[in-house]
């Protein structure tokens, strides 16, 4: 039996991998902190599939900022794959609090690489990083129009071979952490993927106001919240379904794409601007959004755009759920949970 270990797995994109790997019979280690909105429900969630049949979960309640427990998990486990969705994701708390910021992701991060190093080199490692690790891109021209922002000479965004320019401690953190799991791969042979995330969304995504906006503006809009747009509205995103995420995650393990940095987002096909999210919404729930407006937060692309071409070379993967399918279905387990999200927003 495969043995997988999920850092974060409590957290969106961490539950669906361990999701994934329960459904495939592996043995899920799942170490988090449950510090995040949700994560004690997405856990009970991750218990009663492992107790229903699907696959055996062990849970361990873990800091990554400390060294000791995260090396007693590997020292318990020996995984075959370690997904690393551990993370502070907040810009905003990283600019008020970047000490905390800089613990989690940057040492946070370390302290993984070397567990793994010392008790499973021969494991494969999923890393999720961030497009922030381009900074604003500010050079990167710009053009204007009615609803959206767009790249005025890269229409299928941009790919890996982007200089790094980290911008806010935020993209500090996470751009130091991507630079380390790559570099384990080159200095001590670990099998590692870096994946720079654009938008990812789907089902059991607890968003709020400062991270995960499509799941917010839609628990919002059902949930009845008030929603603030920093900046114009007209900042785009490439969104990726989170299953089409997974699939990636799991072609680079399958085919060994060691020591690889991908640019991971839905692409030039899939992308929406957070005003075209509102009028997305308009049809498809029954009350209005009426977002209040605020300045732009720092290191806020206006538009960001990934160029996944690469993926699609050395993973053979394209994304398969494109925004008018993905945002419905993410609105419609927002309305099957309505009363479990607003539990877990209150707490």
């Amino acid at each position: 039996m495969r043995k997988v270990i999920v850092f974060g797995g409590c957290g969106f994109i961490g539950f669906h991998c361990a999701r994934r790997a329960l459904v495939e019979g592996s043995e899920v280690h799942v170490a988090d902190n449950l510090s995040r909105a949700g994560a004690r429900v997405n856990l009970a969630d991750l218990r009663a599939l492992a107790d229903a049949g699907g696959g055996t979960l062990r849970f361990h309640h873990v800091d990554i900022r400390s060294a000791h427990e995260v090396e007693a998990v590997f020292r318990q486990t020996r995984p075959d794959l370690v997904m690393h969705q551990a993370a502070q994701v907040a810009v905003t708390l990283s600019v008020s609090n970047p000490r905390l910021d800089f613990e989690i992701n940057a040492l946070g991060t370390l302290n993984i690489l070397e567990a793994m190093r010392i008790h499973a080199p021969e494991a494969f490692l999923v890393f999720s990083s961030t497009n922030k690790v381009y900074g604003g891109m500010e050079d990167v021209a710009v053009v204007e129009k009615a609803t959206r922002f767009e790249y005025r000479d890269h229409p299928q965004g941009l790919d890996e071979t982007r200089s790094l320019d980290f911008h806010s401690p935020y993209g500090c953190s996470k751009g130091a952490a991507d630079q380390y799991v790559h570099d384990y791969s080159r200095i001590y042979n670990l099998r590692t993927a870096v994946f720079r995330q654009s938008c990812i969304y789907g089902p059991n995504q607890y968003g709020v106001e400062d991270q995960g906006w499509v799941a917010w503006f839609i628990i919002a809009r059902i949930l009845e919240r008030p929603v603030t747009i920093y900046g114009s509205g007209k900042q785009v995103r490439d969104l990726l379904y989170i299953d089409d995420l997974l699939e990636a995650y799991w072609k680079a393990w399958q085919t060994n794409a060691s020591g690889e940095v991908f640019n991971m987002g839905g692409g030039a096909e899939n992308t929406l601007s957070l005003l075209e999210l509102v009028a997305m919404l308009d049809p498809l729930a029954p009350t209005s959004l009426s977002p209040a407006y605020g300045a732009p937060r720092p290191g806020d692309q206006p538009v960001y755009v990934a160029n996944a071409g690469k993926a699609r070379r050395v993973l053979g993967w394209k994304p398969s759920i494109h925004p008018e399918v993905g945002v419905p279905l993410l609105l419609g387990w927002v309305r099957a949970n309505s009363s479990r999200i607003g539990s877990v927003l209150r707490a």
